[in-house]
């Protein structure tokens, strides 16, 4: 579970200067699991504080005095020493706002001491404080749910999930390993990667079991909502909760949202969830060059929610209905195929300065032009376009090459993976223009090898399948 991110809080254990850790992600993505196995493993004496049970130690941290802290904290009931070989963790770390600026004093004072600290609602803390964070004193992992490969090794298919973690450009793919990839994509459709559902699914391989889960963690989050909406609707917020849920990949129009409400009223609730790490926006880039967050449009954007699985529940989608993806059309079936990609996309790019995902967009008088998404790899802009199925048309993707000239392009779909040479004539400024670029068709399940296999493409020139 979360091996990618064991390996950075071991490689984060062994630097020489060592900075506190500020674990970031929503609630119930296994933040505390995650330091618990890190420990474990390690051979560290765990000593965990929740601060959400300790709010009384908001004077201690105020001391700025990392002995004094630790000296108070020895204290706490069933807490033992603090020393040689010990893990200091400071969970819900935003439930005692003065503990964060603190963290530069163990850092300054105690950089023999490793500290985690993990919060699920820390903007909100740093909203009501006059402080900022120790910027250079602390370093950050941001955390999301469980990928596919990661979900593959719950459920005890290893071999699967060593696939698509060696898999290399050029790979054979046989047809078995295939359309078995893409039956255990449907179940983690449905599943999702939130640790909690995963693991009652790997023990129960009850879908039922599973959805019980979902349920509990969607209350929690709507429970959730006084801690930072204050004296705002906290219906109108649930509505707004279940409407980035139904409408992911969407364009957003406040109006659609609610033709009640104003819409800087809306607009304020989507930066709330999205603050709470609960939704997340892909925002319109003209994509002209690199970064491209340095291009955006931000009065333009669609939302992702947290977790594919979540989002299907919200959405009130059962297990047979995915199940039967491929026999009968489903009305979110594009959107399912997208929040995938998407939430995979935004894990690749979790550790990476420029972590905020973007899209093109071209609005016509006749006719419009979309691409899903649009990400810098390797000093190159990458436009992808995701796809549910085995077809459909790429006029959007061919118009953005026309316009951009992007040296290759992503389709995500369910074929097997290929490069082809495209050669096609499209429309720009009124104009006619050829257009020739390499397209790299993968299948869904592999975009988590998706910036080593552009790369590897880049450089052999294509696929030799």
């Amino acid at each position: 579970m979360q091996r990618q991110q064991l390996q950075f809080l071991s490689n984060w254990l062994r630097k020489k200067k060592r900075k506190p850790l500020v674990i970031r992600g929503a609630r119930q993505v296994g933040k505390s699991t995650l330091v618990e196995l890190f420990a474990r493993r390690h051979q560290l004496r765990l000593r965990c504080v929740n601060l959400e049970r300790h709010p009384d130690l908001a004077g201690i941290f105020s001391v700025k005095d990392p002995e004094q802290i630790i000296q108070q904290i020895e204290f706490l009931p069933k807490m033992g020493g603090i020393g040689k070989d010990t893990l200091l963790f400071l969970d819900e770390i935003q439930a005692v706002p003065e503990a964060i600026p603190a963290l530069r004093y163990f850092y300054e004072d105690m950089p023999e001491l490793p500290v985690i600290s993990a919060g699920s609602l820390l903007e909100f803390a740093l909203t009501g404080h006059a402080f900022s964070m120790p910027v250079g004193r602390i370093q950050y992992l941001h955390m999301g749910p469980m990928t596919f490969s990661e979900f593959l090794s719950a459920m005890d298919e290893e071999r699967l999930k060593n696939f698509i973690t060696d898999y290399e450009p050029g790979q054979d793919i046989g047809e078995i390993v295939h359309q078995r990839l893409l039956q255990l994509l449907r179940s983690y459709y449905y599943i999702g990667g939130m640790p909690e559902a995963v693991a009652v699914f790997a023990d129960s391989h009850s879908y039922k079991d599973a959805s019980e889960v979902h349920s509990s963690i969607i209350d929690t989050y709507r429970d959730d909502f006084p801690k930072y909406a204050g004296s705002r609707n906290l219906n109108r917020m649930l509505h707004v909760f279940n409407f980035a849920a139904r409408n992911v990949g969407v364009k957003i129009k406040y109006s659609n949202v609610s033709h009640l409400d104003q819409s800087a009223t809306i607009k304020k609730d989507i930066e709330l969830l999205a603050m709470a790490r609960v939704i997340g926006k892909v925002t319109h880039s003209h994509c002209s060059g690199l970064p491209l967050q340095a291009d955006i449009n931000e009065k333009v954007y669609k939302l992702l929610f947290l977790d594919v699985g979540l989002m299907n529940a919200v959405c009130g989608m059962d297990w047979r209905s995915i199940s039967q993806m491929d026999e009968r059309k489903l009305i979110n079936q594009g959107a399912i195929a997208e929040q995938f990609v998407g939430q995979h996309l935004q894990a690749m790019l979790s550790d990476k300065p420029n972590r905020e995902l973007n899209y093109w967009l071209r609005e016509g008088r006749t006719a419009n032009a979309e691409l899903d998404f649009v990400i810098g790899l390797g000093g190159n802009i990458i436009p992808i376009k995701v796809k549910s199925g085995a077809t459909g048309t790429l006029k959007s993707l061919h118009q953005f090459m026309g316009m951009k000239q992007a040296p290759l392009a992503v389709r995500f779909d369910t074929n097997l993976p290929a490069v082809h040479e495209v050669d096609v004539v499209v429309t720009v400024n009124k104009q006619r223009k050829q257009v020739k670029y390499q397209l790299i068709s993968l299948p869904l399940y592999l975009v988590e090898r998706l910036e080593d296999i552009v790369i590897k493409v880049k450089e052999r020139g294509a696929l030799n399948n």
